[in-house]
């Protein structure tokens, strides 16, 4: 059996197994202590702390945003940044729904000069980015967040898949895909999360018995389009099954399972 063979058979078996007891309890823990501020089931309250002025050579700076002569922080939330996609994209203003995606990826870690508003503003630089952006939007509404994700991979320089998952989960929210399940953001730390399960999946099941193949496909970057894929059905079908057992609420979004297994871990 090949490496993909075994990989395959994994997801297999992750996708019948879904999320853990363990897992499940620790999500119940978590909403308990997060319903009252998360009331409508969503993780549109999920606010990020930047310093506008750190960003000051950023451009198309969005209006929405604190203004870059603005002395101190600022706050963005989920919600905030949805609506300033959603403007963005409706005057086909891509860069500056990157923009604001980025900026709330970052956070307080985009220092002046450092690794979040030089690497952006090297990313703004690509000439044919907006193109890049506008035929990843269009893919993801004509035909699923798969075939939006490998329209972005590698395509523009030091654009790498944890940012452009971040604005395909924002664009999502004004242009859903007309098949298949809807973006939500992959990074490090989500990657790891299903790289602990599949560990215990192929070590149960004797298809991968050191966690070699876990390591491989649930690596900390660069997934292929498949491996998006993957990750969207298992969290949508999670999010359902954290939903029947009554510890978590009903009639939510997956991108709140998302952001739950971002901020807490069960082992």
């Amino acid at each position: 059996m090949s490496r993909q063979d075994r990989a395959d058979a994994v997801d297999r078996e992750m996708a019948a197994r879904l999320l853990p007891d363990v897992a499940l309890e620790a999500l119940g823990r978590w909403w308990s202590g997060n319903a009252v501020w998360l009331a409508d089931g969503t993780p549109g309250a999920h606010t990020v702390r930047y310093s506008p002025s750190r960003w000051a050579q950023i451009t198309p700076w969005p209006s929405a945003l604190g203004p870059v002569t603005q002395i101190g922080d600022a706050d963005i939330s989920r919600a905030q940044v949805a609506l300033i996609v959603a403007d963005a994209l409706r005057r086909e203003a891509y860069r500056e729904a990157l923009v604001a995606t980025y900026v709330w990826g970052k956070g307080k870690s985009g220092s002046p000069g450092g690794s979040g508003p030089a690497t952006l503003h090297k990313i703004l630089t690509a000439e044919d980015l907006d193109t890049v952006l506008a035929r990843a939007v269009t893919a993801l509404s004509e035909h699923g967040a798969e075939a939006a994700y490998a329209k972005l991979q590698d395509r523009i320089a030091w654009f790498g898949p944890s940012f452009y998952t971040k604005f395909l989960y924002f664009a999502g929210k004004t242009v859903p895909p007309s098949t298949g399940p809807g973006p939500l953001v992959l990074d490090r730390v989500l990657a790891r999360r299903l790289r602990s399960l599949a560990q215990t999946v192929g070590r149960e099941t004797g298809h991968d018995p050191n966690g070699s193949v876990a390591r491989w496909v649930w690596r900390d970057r660069n997934w292929s389009p498949h491996r998006y894929a993957v990750y969207l059905s298992f969290m949508h079908a999670a999010a359902r099954q954290a939903a029947a057992t009554g510890v978590w609420p009903p009639d939510t979004s997956p991108d709140l399972l998302e952001y739950a297994l971002f901020s807490a871990v069960w082992q």
